[in-house]
């Protein structure tokens, strides 16, 4: 009997996220969604990361319209969104009520898997969240991540470890989350058997990345190890630094029967498992897609593909933040200090208490890097955000942060180390408190919607708002 395997499609968020800088357009997606639907696809990622920030400040869309819209024709594939935990999908810790009602209100909204991750893997990050999800009526997938890093202190063992634990908290599947495409092939399989043989039924997932080339081998051993679902992107938002391609994938294992396995591998229809998915009838809507990509490169100038780069395994910053921070060094003329800075990441990473490296971890350490490179001299100019990483703002670090490093290098107060994040969570504003600011701002009767998208990225929805709300002064004399 073949080893059913399914896909989660990732064209309609990371796919052009990691390629195309998160500037897809509803329009853009919109004639090919039930096409998409009809695919048989485990999920459609479509929400969440970068998308609700993009769809605000550079799209002029509102992203609770948007996910109002995607879910009114995707009828029979379940919507995907990435959260960052405590973080959501801003760039703070927020009170857990704001946590709360923007689970609910996504859940209500129309998704029907919660990824939940917290860049540190420290799970005290993400209880609120899974809690929430849990609860909400709508009775959506709610899936726990290990954020997948290579240090001195990580190994499959402590993976399996999180994973466990995730499971306990009610995660009803596990994903291994391979921002930066660092998981080697075989090292995927040994920790694919390790999780399947812990966690039981419980399904387990794989999302990876092709930064390194590894992307597609992985897979295949994954698959061979008895992973049940892989994330990949349609053609043309595929490779490089987004996820292995679709189509190859499915072609991959059309003749696995004739390859010297133990199991041959199946690609199935998620929503009948003695169907395989049809390669052929993606055909029409990756030739959409590529018209969209194109569509897209031309409008906001972007370049729309990465050199594979396999010494991602060593500064383990993600592809577009990596093409983020040579800019910033080519606006400063000290272009030739590229790769002075890779060199420096992997020690800020060291002195930072070796975090995984994804939102907003990756741009902490990233900016810090730069800056030690820019300046010349290293912690001669600490950004707040560094600060407030290593003293424990945002969780505990996977190996404690020297305190001479604190207190000496970074000049911050010992009493300012924070032991319990939950603490400085509970001091967060509250649902209410951004609720009134929007209302003191002129905006009068606004939404739940409103009050999240506020409470994320207050400037850029005040915005928004001021170009699609009438601002209202009554009495004024």
């Amino acid at each position: 009997m073949a080893k059913p395997v399914k896909i989660m499609e990732t064209v309609l968020r990371d796919g052009h996220q990691s390629l195309c800088a998160t500037r897809m357009r509803y329009s853009q997606m919109e004639p090919m969604l039930e096409s998409l639907d009809n695919v048989g696809y485990k999920a459609l990622e479509a929400w969440g990361g970068a998308t609700f920030d993009t769809c605000l400040r550079f799209l002029d869309e509102d992203p609770w319209e948007r996910l109002d819209k995607l879910k009114a024709k995707l009828k029979k594939t379940p919507i995907q969104m990435l959260l960052r935990g405590q973080n959501l999908l801003g760039y703070n810790h927020y009170s857990n009520d704001v946590v709360e009602k923007f689970v609910k209100c996504a859940s209500k909204h129309g998704i029907g898997v919660f990824r939940i991750f917290d860049a540190l893997n420290d799970v005290r990050n993400l209880k609120v969240a899974i809690k929430a999800a849990l609860e909400c009526p709508e009775k959506p997938e709610v899936q726990g991540c290990l954020v997948y890093t290579i240090s001195p202190v990580h190994s499959n063992e402590t993976f399996v470890e999180l994973a466990k634990e995730l499971k306990e908290m009610g995660c009803h599947s596990i994903c291994i989350k391979d921002m930066s495409g660092l998981l080697a092939p075989y090292v995927a399989y040994d920790l694919v058997t390790k999780l399947k043989a812990a966690l039981g039924d419980t399904p387990v997932e794989l999302h990876t990345h092709c930064t390194s080339g590894f992307g597609h081998a992985t897979y295949i051993k994954a698959m061979e190890a008895g992973v049940d679902i892989i994330d990949c992107a349609l053609s043309p938002f595929s490779s490089d630094t987004s996820q292995p391609c679709t189509e190859t994938i499915i072609a991959m294992n059309e003749n696995s029967k004739h390859e010297k396995i133990d199991i041959p591998i199946e690609i199935v229809n998620a929503r009948d498992e003695s169907k395989k998915l049809d390669r052929q009838a993606l055909t029409p809507i990756a030739k959409h897609f590529l018209g969209v990509k194109q569509e897209l490169i031309k409008e906001f100038g972007l370049k729309g593909y990465f050199d594979v780069n396999v010494n991602v395994l060593d500064f383990q910053i993600p592809g577009g933040m990596l093409s983020n921070l040579a800019n910033q060094l080519k606006e400063a003329g000290m272009e030739d200090k590229y790769q002075d800075l890779l060199d420096e990441m992997p020690r800020v990473r060291a002195d930072a208490g070796y975090p995984p490296l994804v939102t907003p971890s990756s741009q902490i350490v990233g900016t810090m890097a730069t800056f030690n490179v820019m300046s010349g001299e290293r912690y001669k100019m600490v950004p707040n955000e560094f600060k407030d990483l290593v003293r424990g703002k945002f969780g505990r670090t996977p190996v404690a942060v020297d305190k001479k490093f604190i207190t000496k290098t970074l000049n911050i107060p010992a009493d300012q180390i924070i032991e319990d994040c939950s603490v400085e969570d509970a001091k967060a504003e509250t649902f209410e408190q951004f609720k009134k600011e929007i209302v003191d701002k002129g905006f009068l009767n606004p939404t739940d919607e409103d009050v999240l998208s506020y409470a994320l990225f207050p400037q850029v929805a005040e915005e928004f708002f001021r170009k699609h709300y009438k601002k209202i002064e009554a009495y004024k004399r």
